[in-house]
């Protein structure tokens, strides 16, 4: 538990720096804008495309991807029909919010839970991959179609996903690991430093928006909130205990895919909702409150299922 523990508290500090700087006036709003974009552009392509590069493809094709798969999807359509037909929301607004209520923190949350609670740094490989190659694609073609105003031709939706920078750079990794490509280190080490900038940076823009927005509570819809933490606290990983238990998983391997989905939504769902100008303060509060509540939540999994 250790290890949970530590992995929340590195998370908790970065977000704290983003709110100190903030509130001395170091960074301002179009500061946080200008960092949200370089972590959405530059950054976060190079982390997807280092964490990927080096995953075992073939090993994460495995009953833990069907978990991932059956969990997010039973949640994101409980989501979105709340987002359409209850809060009747627009589709860049209705993606954001089944994003905030199914996608997982695999990625800066993810693996640190994963190396230190759980002993096994691939347990978040298969939902990771699952997110950043099919998820992704497929919630940036309804982001750029809902900008657009209109429906894109086929041609645009063909290609959104080799436009978007996130998207490339997990294909491109996914790429170097299924061919086992040995990439110079000229390559490899620029990557690998930018790269370093993604997650922190994502943090300390999530903290900037704390600040400097409403505060938590004053700013999407308490009832919208409150819908998105439950599916992604308790139905999400009691989807994954039972879908894993169909599979036949036990012991260790079904812990960590019920902890994998407990994870609350991803940090970079924010810098999305940002990008896009669609649902930022929903998304801003309901990583707030997932973040804290699946402290507990986690904690339990793992003393039930250790």
């Amino acid at each position: 538990m250790g290890g949970v523990l530590e992995g929340f508290g590195v998370i908790g500090v970065v977000i704290g720096v983003g709110f100190l700087v903030a509130h001395l006036g170091i960074i301002g709003a179009e500061s946080q804008l200008l960092l949200a974009r370089l972590v959405f552009f530059v950054a976060s392509p190079a982390l997807l495309f280092s964490v990927l590069s080096d995953v075992d493809a073939v090993a994460v094709l495995s009953s833990r991807l069907v978990v991932a798969v059956v969990s997010f999807v039973v949640v994101a359509v409980i989501a979105a029909t709340f987002a359409r037909l209850v809060w009747h929301m627009s589709r860049g607004d209705a993606t954001i919010a089944t994003l905030c209520a199914a996608y997982v923190n695999s990625g800066n949350l993810g693996i640190p839970i994963a190396v230190y609670a759980l002993d096994d740094a691939s347990a978040v490989a298969s939902v990771m991959l699952f997110q950043m190659l099919i998820v992704s694609p497929v919630a940036f073609l309804l982001l750029d179609q809902d900008r657009a105003g209109r429906r894109l031709s086929v041609f645009k939706v063909v290609t959104i996903p080799f436009r978007n920078p996130i998207t490339v750079g997990s294909l491109l990794g996914l790429l170097v690991a299924i061919t086992g490509w040995q990439l110079p280190s000229a390559v490899v080490d620029p990557i690998d430093m930018i790269a370093g900038m993604a997650v922190p940076g994502m943090l300390i823009a999530y903290g900037v928006s704390l600040r400097l927005g409403p505060r938590p509570g004053n700013g999407a819809p308490s009832q919208q909130v409150a819908v998105a933490t439950v599916l992604k606290l308790v139905l999400q990983p009691a989807c994954a205990y039972g879908c894993g238990l169909l599979l036949g998983l036990e012991g260790n391997a079904l812990m960590a895919v019920t902890v994998v989905a407990a994870l609350p939504t991803a940090h970079n769902i924010f810098v999305h909702a940002t990008r896009y100008g669609r649902s930022q303060l929903l998304a801003r509060d309901s990583i707030f409150v997932t973040t804290i509540l699946s402290v507990p939540v986690v904690l339990l999994i793992v003393a039930a299922l250790a």
